[in-house]
């Protein structure tokens, strides 16, 4: 039975993780990952390709070691961990980009947290601004780290949703908040016959149309631009929407998923991939993750992760009948139908 010491070092521990994180962060902006993508490498080659000081970086290292990230051979070079490697720019299902966000902007928000949970405001509120996406928008460089960490996020689900709905039995589908194309593309690339629209802000048009011509699908897959607080376009016998109503309060969901009905034909199908809370939260890991996306929200966006009795709800408000929930990882895919 673990004594009362025991259990407040773990209260430490859990204290102290935000540590863990600004060593990550800096692990990513200084790309030791991608160093070490090859295999085991000097202190003296990363001091040269970082260009910072040896002994900060030599600690550096070490603090990485004991959190699971990189290791240290007897020769004393540096390689990466099976855990480590998703911190590669060019891994597969990298998190590079999503430990930059971190850093770089999550990090400083939830500094603010006492505030957004006294005053029910997210950080953009309480500095006049509409949403999150406002204050964003004044920061290109924001927005170009904000896009690439959803790109991972996406990425990391992906496989996940791709496995748990049959796309083959749609003609055309849009991703409604779709970013820069990454779930759709997927997608289109496991069913041949699938025509595909990316509905975004104009903002992300570039890095869209040049990831679909990257994934090679760029023939059947558009992007087109707009506000989907204004309008969704029709023509797509199915819509997708992930991580995009998680971010909105339930009267701009609301908003949303009626535009999107308006677009979708009596047949039409809608889906949903949003994180799922737990009826009853306890410890672990998974409802950890969805509780903090969930303080993230409330920070950020102003948004909340939700029940799926509370999805449903919001569905049927805005003209959907429920058919299906499908497990896709960490994630969800809420099926729906137009209500009759």
């Amino acid at each position: 039975m673990p004594n009362p010491f025991d259990n407040a070092n773990r209260l430490l521990d859990l204290i102290q993780s935000h540590r863990v994180t600004a060593t990550v962060y800096v692990a990513a902006k200084l790309g030791l990952a991608d160093l070490m993508r090859h295999g085991p490498v000097s202190l003296n080659d990363l001091v040269a390709a970082t260009k910072v000081d040896r002994r900060a970086l030599e600690r550096l290292l070490t603090a990485l070691i004991t959190i699971g990230i990189c290791l240290r051979t007897e020769d004393q070079r540096y390689l990466l961990s099976e855990i480590g490697a998703a911190l590669d720019g060019e891994a597969a299902y990298s998190f590079k980009n999503w430990a930059i966000f971190e850093g770089e902007m999550l990090l400083k928000a939830w500094g603010g947290m006492l505030v957004s949970i006294k005053s029910g405001k997210t950080a953009a509120e309480l500095l006049g601004f509409n949403s999150s996406f406002d204050m964003m928008a004044r920061s290109p460089e924001n927005i170009g780290i904000f896009n690439a960490a959803m790109a991972d996020l996406t990425r990391s689900v992906t496989p996940a949703v791709v496995a748990a709905v049959d796309f083959s039995r749609f003609k055309h589908l849009m991703d409604v908040g779709g970013g820069t194309g990454e779930l759709l593309a997927a997608v289109a690339r496991k069913n041949p016959s699938l025509r595909g629209t990316v509905f975004d802000l104009p903002r992300c048009a570039e890095a869209a149309v040049a990831h679909l011509e990257r994934t090679g699908v760029k023939h059947r897959v558009s992007f087109a631009a707009g506000d989907f607080f204004r309008s969704v376009p029709a023509g797509a016998d199915a819509i997708i929407l992930k991580s995009v109503i998680h971010d909105w309060d339930d009267a701009r969901s609301g908003i949303v998923l009626a535009n999107c009905r308006k677009a979708l034909a009596a047949d039409g199908t809608l889906l949903l991939v949003e994180r799922i809370m737990p009826k009853a939260p306890a410890v672990d890991a998974e409802h950890m993750s969805h509780a903090m996306s969930d303080l993230n929200m409330l920070r950020g966006p102003g948004g909340a992760e939700r029940t799926e009795v509370q999805y449903r709800k919001l569905l049927e408000s805005a003209g959907f009948r429920w058919k299906a929930t499908h497990a896709a990882g960490r994630f969800g895919v809420i099926e729906t139908a137009v209500a009759r």
